[in-house]
């Protein structure tokens, strides 16, 4: 019920009006801010009176005390989006965000998603109060058991530990900073190329961020002995970052005899592996085939850090759902690092968000919507996998110069095409094709319907641009 307020002439501590005495009311008023008006404009062009009124420096009238702001470039990333969005050509074509399309080039929410949702919604007892700083805990115990297995001696054996973060980007962050604080090393070896975020993150987490050779443009492969001579030449204890499988922006991922040698290596050099798992099972359409690189980690009684994320494999780009796990020595160990790590998080975002998390661990353990989830996650890379052979084809039959067989060879959401990026730019403004300006494609952009398009962009940008 409103709250009753008195009408003037109801009780006498309302003063009424007569029209007689509101229009000498109002004459008076007129009378003294005029009067007023007068004083002030006085005032401030006497420039001995210390009274006068300046110009706050934040008003309307002054300069912003952010005037000096330069304005940053767009994210090299984000930015072809921004592009993109702006062409007011039909025939444009989006091939730089790292998010799945369906053959009809529309973004996909899963079914099993949706039905998880819809499970969430009915449950009358949720609450949305704030979760623990380390996040839900069925979250995190599912996500230890999708990447390193049910079985991994880590999860066995207690000394793990696992929070719930921002997505891949947030678990990074989270880990680098925890590192920067609490490890001997503050040195990070990322590959050479990565995703152009990694430099950004690690830096800003107050690490010190180098290089290893990775990708060979001549063969658009993997440099494999330089890599293993970069890692042999780093410092012990040094941070070595490693891409889980889908390896961004190359697609380029080492074979399972290739990653025992860099497993043996990191260990003889005492190096700490962070992995960054952001295709768990959008790679190959496995879940296990995906994650086999960290598992060899993991079960090999050293430690290493994880960064999940479920942006991709589960569609929830939006959500920002993800997990840092840290593989310690021994459960007394992995219970002091996840006192440290909630002390990281605690002033960064106070604690994550519930709805993300509340999907991916309701598929997770129900056995039938787990089972869906696989069925559609093996649909979706099989798509991409399609793309590639249909990309390939298409410029084989094409005769466009070169050999394009790195399309297949190379796996997940990326393609790194060997295009520059005078020829990238070529596409874009010919065919209004965006991508990224080292040549990176993403293979989930495309379909049946735009594969002759892009095929057309790249044999005219080979055989016209240098």
């Amino acid at each position: 019920m409103c709250p009753q307020f008195p009408s003037p002439d109801a009780h006498s501590s309302f003063p009424a009006f007569s029209s007689s005495s509101s229009s000498s009311f109002s004459s008076s008023s007129d009378r003294r801010i005029n009067a007023l008006v007068r004083h002030l404009d006085s005032s401030a062009m006497d420039p001995n009176n210390n009274s006068s009124i300046s110009a706050s420096p934040t008003s309307a009238h002054a300069n912003s005390v952010f005037a000096h702001v330069v304005r940053a470039p767009e994210d090299p990333i984000l930015g072809v989006t921004v592009a993109y969005n702006k062409d007011p050509s039909p025939a444009k074509l989006n091939l730089g965000v790292g998010a799945y399309r369906t053959e009809e080039g529309k973004p996909l929410v899963l079914n099993v998603v949706r039905k998880a949702e819809q499970l969430l919604v009915n449950d009358r007892s949720r609450v949305k109060e704030y979760l623990p700083i380390v996040g839900l805990a069925d979250f995190n115990k599912l996500s230890a058991k999708l990447i390193l297995g049910a079985d991994s001696p880590p999860i066995q054996e207690n000394r793990i530990t696992t929070v719930q973060c921002l997505s891949g980007t947030g678990s990074l962050r989270v880990g680098g900073e925890f590192l920067a604080k609490h490890y001997h090393e503050r040195t990070i070896y990322i590959p050479q190329p990565t995703w152009g975020n990694h430099t950004k993150v690690f830096t800003l987490a107050g690490l010190s961020v180098k290089s290893y050779r990775y990708y060979d443009p001549a063969t658009r492969g993997l440099n494999f002995q330089g890599l293993l001579e970069d890692l042999r030449s780093a410092p012990a204890g040094a941070i070595v970052l490693l891409h889980a499988c889908a390896h961004n922006p190359t697609g380029v991922d080492p074979t399972l005899e290739q990653w025992e040698q860099i497993r043996q290596l990191v260990r003889s050099r005492g190096l700490l592996p962070f992995f960054d798992s952001a295709y768990q099972g959008f790679a190959s359409g496995s879940l296990d085939a995906d994650a086999e690189s960290v598992r060899r980690f993991a079960a090999d009684g050293g430690e290493c850090l994880i960064a999940q994320s479920y942006a991709k494999n589960m569609g929830l780009y939006g959500e920002r759902v993800g997990a840092l796990s840290i593989v310690c020595k021994t459960a007394d160990v992995a219970s002091k690092v996840e006192s440290q790590v909630k002390l990281v998080i605690r002033p960064m975002y106070s604690n994550p968000p519930i709805h993300g998390a509340s999907i991916v661990s309701t598929i997770l353990k129900d056995r039938d919507l787990f089972n869906e989830w696989t069925i559609e996650l093996k649909a979706m890379a099989d798509r991409i996998i399609s793309m590639r052979h249909q990309l390939f084809e298409s410029l084989r039959a094409k005769g466009t110069p070169g050999d394009w067989s790195h399309i297949i060879k190379q796996i997940g959401m990326f393609t790194f095409t060997g295009l520059n990026s005078e020829q990238v730019a070529f596409m874009t403004k010919e065919y209004h094709i965006y991508m990224t300006s080292d040549g990176r494609i993403s293979m989930a952009g495309l379909s049946s319907r735009t594969v002759p398009h892009l095929t057309e962009a790249i044999h005219a940008a080979v055989t016209r641009v240098a």
